[in-house]
């Protein structure tokens, strides 16, 4: 059953700013990944999910409710970690839980304590003083102590330490286990792979790919480098499989008379054989990763070089 359904969902702030027909669900108990660099349209999208904002077209749906009409509805039932930490001035950690405990109407004091531990918070300071990942685990804290039913959690983990971005990877997954309903926007690969059931890929405010996560990691097309003796049985190589069907050319290395291929488990054997007859110095399988198929949607792009995280 579908908990969040977003769906033809546009927001134009104009000079290709916003998201533009996006459109997926996450079914119920299931974590779905939201993947992108800074800029991509994955807050605007969580905003919206929210509440926060009013789309020009399309709907976000939590519950089959309407995002913006009735956030009031669910919002006791909702954890919402935002991807930029503002907290009001005046308080201290302790009393913003409270805060936040008197609006979603549940004071869960064990579930609160135990987050609180586990995640080695310290609520007593002034909230304005506090270091980034301070208030990154108060927002975690925050988001989990109601033991909500949905979690949208936008850039959970920026501002954690590496030992606190692990607890929290586990702690997902747990909550995954009891059956709760996950969105896990961020640029994190490796906090993405470890979590999600689906992913999709967002570019340009607009859904690139959405795919099962373990389609990825059991994909039976695999990349293989090929490195020749010599030239002769580099070249001899291209001429018989440009064209062949079976097997595809990806990248030619003529400096080092390497080639990188790919081909189906089906034909592998045949692969094989048909590499005996060369003079091979090496033959490598080459495990395609979320961040390189990630990568192949990027590959164009110069000036994204410090906008994701393995």
């Amino acid at each position: 059953m579908s908990v969040i359904d977003v769906k033809s969902l546009t927001k134009d702030y104009g000079f290709g700013r916003g998201v533009f027909n996006v459109t997926f669900h996450v079914d119920q108990g299931a974590v779905f990944g939201f993947l992108g660099p800074n800029g991509a349209g994955k807050s605007t999208t969580i905003r919206h999910l929210m509440g926060f904002s009013k789309p020009d077209s399309g709907s976000t749906q939590i519950f089959g409710k309407d995002s913006f009409n009735h956030y009031h509805e669910f919002l006791n039932r909702v954890g919402y970690i935002p991807g930029e930490i503002a907290l009001p001035a005046g308080l201290t950690g302790w009393e913003f839980l409270r805060m936040m405990q008197d609006l979603q109407q549940c004071h869960n004091e064990e579930c609160m304590k135990r987050l609180i531990d586990l995640f080695e918070l310290d609520p007593s300071g002034d909230t304005k003083r506090m270091s980034l990942g301070v208030k990154r685990k108060l927002a975690v804290v925050t988001a989990f102590m109601n033991d909500p039913d949905v979690l949208i959690l936008d850039e959970p983990t920026s501002g954690l330490d590496p030992v606190m971005q692990e607890v929290f990877i586990d702690y997902v997954r747990n909550e995954k286990k009891r059956g709760k309903t996950i969105l896990l926007s961020s640029h994190i690969f490796s906090e993405v792979d470890a979590t999600c059931d689906r992913i999709a890929i967002i570019k340009d405010g607009k859904i690139v790919s959405d795919f099962v996560a373990d389609d990825l990691r059991h994909a039976s097309r695999k990349n293989y480098r090929i490195i020749f003796d010599d030239e002769a049985g580099y070249n001899r190589f291209i001429r018989t499989y440009s064209e062949n069907k079976q097997v595809n050319i990806i990248e030619k290395i003529p400096d080092t008379y390497s080639l990188v291929i790919s081909t189906d488990d089906r034909y592998i054997n045949e692969m094989i054989r048909a590499l005996s007859e060369y003079s091979i110095n090496g033959f490598t399988h080459l495990k395609e990763t979320l961040e390189d198929y990630f990568m192949s949607y990027y590959k164009e792009d110069k000036d994204f070089g410090g906008a994701f995280a393995k």
